[in-house]
């Protein structure tokens, strides 16, 4: 998939646990789970909005688009 989610390198940087995210912006664990380990399909504008203020950071922080030609690069 062409959008990478760096949510968890941002919570090693804020020094926040998946609980903790999980209680400010009011999202089960199962579901940040899901969102962390990019096997996500979609978001909510108001939860990455609720992500982006726990976290102190931009959307852009957080997702990254990386082509398939970058992708077939970095797995080599």
């Amino acid at each position: 998939m062409p959008i990478i989610v760096n949510l968890d390198v941002m919570m090693a940087k804020r020094k926040m646990s998946l609980n903790e995210l999980s209680e400010k912006v009011e999202l089960t664990l199962s579901n940040l789970s899901i969102l962390k380990t990019g096997k996500a399909k979609a978001i909510r504008f108001s939860t990455l909005e609720a992500i982006c203020v726990a976290l102190e950071c931009q959307p852009g922080d957080i997702l990254e688009y990386a082509n398939d030609e970058d992708i077939r690069t970095t797995n080599r």
